[in-house]
């Protein structure tokens, strides 16, 4: 791989840009660090709404490959499928996942038709105008269809629902917003990478909620994420259960996990987010084909605990390029 060059693409962050769009730059940093250690020459290249002539001069100037980093474009989860299908329109080999994957996944919507007709345990999804199909007493989170990283979900997404809530739920859009039936248990962040022998399971990360009161929802909030400070953010952990996870709920998390991988057809790396219910039975809440690879991230930290130094991360990632 000596003397090889890539071209490391990512969104660029615009003007008072929030926590959640700039750490993406902390990615670039990270992996170019890392590539040198590789001995590969890198280079950068922001990617905006511009994207069409930003993707055309990349194929006249065409790299051994790409490293794609985009995660939305002016910070629309919706456009960041355009860059690797550009990229694949010009036969430029890149990382991360194919166009279908990540089209299919970006779609909180698409994704749980998909999760249902394979038989992968997937919570009941409904379009908000769909509100009638709704059972009064029962808990559920309405999600944008369209966004990763906590965006749009707040603690007031989990809701019970009654009849005086419909006239909420008629501001929301079909083709923006999805409601699911809210798992209320634990929940775990699986992340996944090519090995010699096929996706090889990292350990599986559970997210505690340490602290929450009984009125607070167990979930991985904007705030839990992104804004230092607040009481979510200090109280959601990540911790690795290791040999203290029950083997027979460690089986199905993996299990479903890889079911992930097969069905959407999943390259280089990826994180399947889940609940798991009083029964441990596993639901698939997210498939996320460009999680984060900022030091810092859930997919590196899992990698940590397999083992593995992020050099050989990128490894893997780098011999299972789209070509």
């Amino acid at each position: 791989m000596t003397g090889r060059r890539c071209c490391i693409i990512f969104n660029q962050p615009r003007e008072n840009a929030l926590p959640d769009e700039l750490d993406v730059i902390d990615q670039v940093e990270w992996i170019e660090k890392n590539m040198l250690e590789l001995g590969i020459e890198t280079y950068r290249k922001g990617i905006t709404a511009d994207f069409m002539n930003e993707i055309a001069d990349l194929a006249e100037n065409r790299p051994d490959f790409v490293f794609n980093l985009v995660e939305s474009i002016n910070n629309k989860g919706e456009l960041c499928y355009f860059v690797p299908a550009l990229l694949n329109m010009y036969s430029i080999p890149f990382s991360g996942n194919p166009v279908e994957a990540m089209f299919i996944t970006t779609s909180k919507a698409l994704t749980s038709k998909t999760l249902k007709s394979s038989g992968i345990n997937n919570p009941g999804g409904y379009s908000p105008s769909e509100y009638s199909k709704l059972i009064p007493g029962n808990q559920y989170i309405i999600k944008p269809v369209w966004e990763d990283g906590s965006l749009g979900i707040t603690g007031e997404s989990v809701f019970t629902f009654t009849q005086e809530y419909e006239h909420k739920l008629k501001i929301f859009k079909d083709t923006h917003w999805l409601i699911e039936d809210f798992i209320d248990g634990r929940e775990f962040n699986i992340s996944i990478l090519p090995g010699e022998n096929g996706p090889e399971v990292m350990p599986p990360a559970e997210m505690v909620f340490h602290n929450f009161k009984s009125d607070m929802p167990k979930i991985v909030d904007f705030r839990a994420k992104w804004e230092e400070g607040t009481f979510e953010y200090e109280n959601t952990i990540r911790n690795f259960p290791g040999e203290d996870l029950d083997p027979v709920l460690k089986e199905r998390i993996m299990s479903a996990a890889l079911e992930c991988w097969h069905v959407f057809g999943l390259k280089g790396y990826a994180r399947v987010d889940m609940r798991i219910d009083k029964n441990n039975n596993p639901f698939v809440i997210e498939v996320n084909a460009n999680p984060c690879l900022s030091p810092d991230s859930g997919l590196v930290a899992a990698t940590n605990a397999a083992g593995l130094p992020f050099t050989v991360v990128l490894q893997r990632i780098i011999n299972d390029l789209n070509i």
